[in-house]
């Protein structure tokens, strides 16, 4: 422990972001890097806790409680403090493949559950791991580092998600051969393209790392559908084991009326479109845009956000976002102890851009939409929202219950529904014959991610559902581990 007093001397901060009336003019991330003696003073806020919870990884009460993967948080907070910044890196490496993701999209359910947090504010988790790596790749620390020896074997990765991503990685660091199969047009994802270029640089984060992993030996090929102009055959014929990283891109619609109406979209539709633009030549470019419109997110979460953010760099007339829950305490609730993740009100990024030009939290809460209205030519012009409050029904299930009198109209010539997702798509399945469990995901045991079919694994949201980036690259590390173990008959892989 390098500063026994550091969390008494130090108060938590942060790197000042750029401010919102700024950032919204151009596509580029929002955060500022913060210099390196206030950095080391955050590390020394570390206490290295006897029992550092903030490594654990369970789930209490369903949600995140400590990193997913792991991360050796004490000992590189001490090394940051001592100015030990390689050996820092080497430490946050250990554990996790992407830093340079974790530490830009990852909600941080480490800080949730860090001692500190129970009497003072948490140690500054997050923005010390994305300084660490983004030093790393500063100073020349990151480099390819190939495998001495191949064994011979061929995996294939359907997905190139955090979780194929990291499965990729992993087996590729075993001596396998690895080829990565990616429907859409570049690597990455969810990476790529279900979060916007301000939270996650393509070119300079995301493609960073895939052209170290080619240099590595690694194998991408990109527009490959399968189903439709990959066969599943090639991957029990080509290759001694594969490995389903599809995530669950299946979205929640709303079946009202009006659904049909030209205007409403998926969120997913206007993220994919709007960073294919970014990338191609300018966010004015996409097809589906905000620009002098009325735009209604329907949903809360990080793709809600996402959506604002990005509906106001396109310059929208206004932004609502549509959240059904109640809006959340101010500090932790009695039922909400710490080390569990803090159900607490915050504004993310996208929120305090809407604020600061519209005067106010675009959200509204205990809300939803009952229909959709157009023009005659079919255009979507306007909704009808109504209050809701939560009860039992007679199963004693939790149900929105709507009350009469409180419905409204407002504008809308855009509308997103980022209600979160299903499940993973189910074509690829069935052409591969892998069985379902009845929420629609891939049936394979956690920590062995075995299917139905010999030598076909799956790892990441389409085996676990919706949920963090963190998850995914624990789950595409478990699975690379299991199918070294398969093919080689042991693993010394983490």
């Amino acid at each position: 422990m390098g500063k026994p007093t550091g969390f008494i001397e130090y108060l938590r901060e942060l790197p000042v972001d750029r401010t919102p009336n700024t950032r919204v003019k151009d596509w580029k991330e929002f955060h500022h890097h913060m210099e390196e003696k206030k950095l080391r003073q955050q590390g020394a806020r570390c206490m290295d806790c006897g029992i550092p919870f903030c490594h654990t990884g369970k789930l209490i009460g369903g949600m995140a409680s400590g990193c997913p993967i792991n991360n050796l948080i004490p000992e590189w907070n001490d090394l940051v403090y001592r100015g030990l910044w390689q050996e820092a890196l080497h430490r946050l490496h250990k554990t996790n493949n992407f830093p340079e993701f974790t530490g830009r999209v990852c909600p941080a359910p480490c800080e949730g559950s860090c001692v500190l947090g129970i009497s003072a504010p948490p140690v500054t988790i997050k923005n010390i791991e994305a300084s660490i790596i983004d030093r790393g790749w500063e100073e020349g620390w990151v480099v390819p580092e190939a495998p001495a020896v191949r064994t011979g074997k061929k995996v294939a990765v359907i997905g190139s998600g955090p979780a194929g991503l990291s499965c990729a990685a992993q087996l590729n660091k075993a001596g396998h051969t690895v080829t990565v199969f990616e429907r859409a047009d570049r690597p990455g994802g969810l990476l790529m393209y279900g979060i916007p270029n301000m939270k996650l640089d393509k070119q300079e984060v995301v493609l960073r790392r895939i052209k170290l992993m080619e240099q590595e030996g690694i194998k991408f090929i990109c527009n490959a559908h399968v189903g439709e102009n990959v066969e599943p055959e090639i991957f029990l014929k080509e290759f001694d084991a594969t490995v389903i990283c599809t995530g669950a891109t299946k979205p929640r619609d709303l079946p009202i009326e009006g659904r049909d109406l030209k205007g409403v979209h998926f969120a997913m539709e206007y993220l994919t479109a709007n960073t294919k633009a970014v990338l191609d030549g300018g966010g004015d470019k996409s097809p589906i845009t905000g620009k002098g419109k009325h735009v209604i997110v329907i949903g809360g979460g990080d793709t809600g956000t996402d959506c604002v953010g990005t509906a106001m760099r396109h310059g929208c007339k206004s932004i609502t976002q549509i959240e059904i829950m109640p809006k959340p305490a101010m500090e932790r609730t009695a039922d909400n102890p710490w080390p569990e993740w803090p159900k607490v009100y915050k504004m993310d990024y996208g929120q305090e851009e809407a604020a600061a030009k519209f005067g106010a939290d675009p959200r509204v809460y205990l809300t939803t939409v009952k229909k959709f209205i157009g023009d005659e030519s079919g255009q979507v012009k306007s909704l009808v929202t109504v209050e809701i409050k939560w009860g039992k029904n007679e199963k004693g299930q939790f149900v929105p219950q709507e009350q009469p009198g409180t419905e409204k109209t407002l504008p809308a010539d855009l509308v997103l529904l980022a209600m979160g997702f299903l499940g993973p798509e189910q074509l690829i399945l069935k052409d591969i014959g892998v069985e379902v469990d009845p929420r629609s995901n891939i049936k394979a045991e956690h920590g062995k991610y075995t299917t139905n079919v010999p030598r076909i694994f799956a790892a990441g949201d389409c085996r676990r559902g919706q949920s963090l980036v963190v998850w995914a690259i624990n789950e595409g590390r478990g699975a690379a581990r299991e199918v070294d173990r398969f093919l080689m008959g042991a693993t010394d892989l983490p």
